[in-house]
């Protein structure tokens, strides 16, 4: 298909609607991330609806009041410097396909009525021939792996929802009546065209509202929810006290108290009849790897677990001893004794009730 060129409009042509300029692309980081810390952005608002599976309203809560919790993850920040440089790449590809005129973002964008609604676009679009740019668009670009694509629904009809929730966001606060949303797939271009559904667009802006006015600016955490990103962020945010109390809600108390029994006695039932079905599955399988059901597989056990080190030394004694060396490891006990506080402070903490001991 034929380039399209990225031409960018002439000065004062581009506009929007509802929003105006907070700080110009290519500003300092420092400038950034103080900027972004006044309100509610693109990414926080899928992460403040329980949409995201790295963050979560308790994450976004405290950056914006400005706790510093360490939570580095060397994957997820690879995964993001990939997304960055791909930006460019994916925006390029799109124009190419799509035949829309693609063209960088001013940078952080501020609604002109609501301070705290904030976005900042991975770029803009144009049609060719709209000279007078009267209908520009959002476009958000991402970079996906096959596995993080299935897992987000990138294949079907529609638009993943977190992704689409962000450009959505975008229109919301830009007044701008379409977005595209581009993903690159590896080496496939996947994109959707999102027309603005107004209805959406307040439904996002209350769920904001209520979010920066009821917990960002009182300081009141938002209730955790049940992620796996919420109890990383949970076991960073504070240092234990050590032998220090603190009084709880006696009813609230009894009732987490209560409802944690039920919950590890049903996950405790539910374990045993997976064992039971995993059990069954073995001895279907009997001394065969692979269980087939029309010349299919259907399940395997295979001998590709974990090594039963012990089982080994034991029955082995004479082999495990040729192949047993010395590996460099942290003495806990004698750094428990010679720095507590130290030692204390990379304890994991563990959640218990008196009847557990």
């Amino acid at each position: 298909m034929k380039q399209v060129p990225v031409t960018p409009p002439a000065p004062g042509e581009l506009h929007f609607p509802t929003a105006r300029l907070l700080l110009a692309a290519g500003a300092p980081q420092d400038d950034w991330h103080a900027t972004r810390r006044t309100g509610i952005g693109g990414s926080d608002v899928p992460a403040i609806l329980g949409m995201s599976s790295h963050r979560g309203p308790l994450h976004v809560w405290q950056e914006k009041v400005g706790l510093h919790v360490e939570t580095a993850d060397a994957r997820l920040e690879r995964a993001a410097r990939r997304g960055h440089r791909l930006e460019g790449l994916t925006a390029e590809f799109f124009s190419e396909e799509s035949g829309l005129l693609v063209l960088d973002a001013p940078g952080t964008l501020q609604h002109v009525d609501h301070p705290h609604w904030l976005a900042n676009p991975d770029r803009l679009t144009l049609r060719p021939d709209d000279e007078q740019a009267a209908d520009p668009g959002i476009l958000e670009c991402k970079s996906r792996t096959w596995r993080s694509a299935n897992a987000e629904h990138w294949h079907g009809d529609e638009a993943p929802d977190a992704p689409a929730v962000q450009a959505h966001w975008y229109l919301t606060v830009t007044g701008y009546r379409q977005a595209h949303l581009a993903g690159l797939i590896d080496d496939d271009l996947v994109w959707f065209r999102l027309e603005r559904d107004d209805e959406l667009c307040r439904m996002l802006a209350d769920a904001v509202d209520r979010f920066w006015f009821d917990h960002v600016l009182t300081g009141i955490p938002p209730k955790v929810d049940g992620s796996r990103a919420a109890a990383e962020l949970l076991a960073r945010m504070w240092e234990a006290d050590e032998e220090t109390a603190v009084e709880v809600d006696p009813v609230e108390a009894l009732f987490l108290n209560q409802r944690r029994r039920e919950l590890k006695d049903q996950a405790a039932r539910l374990d045993d009849d997976l064992t039971a079905v995993e059990n069954r599955m073995k001895q279907l399988a009997g001394t065969a790897e692979i269980a087939t059901v029309g010349g299919k597989p259907v399940f395997t056990w295979k001998a590709n677990g974990q090594f039963a080190h012990k089982r080994f030394r034991g029955a082995e004694p004479e082999l495990a001893a040729a192949y047993t060396h010395m590996v460099p490891a942290v003495d806990t006990d004698r750094l428990a004794a010679d720095h507590p506080v130290t030692y204390r402070k990379y304890r994991a903490r563990v959640l218990r009730t008196p009847s557990e001991g």
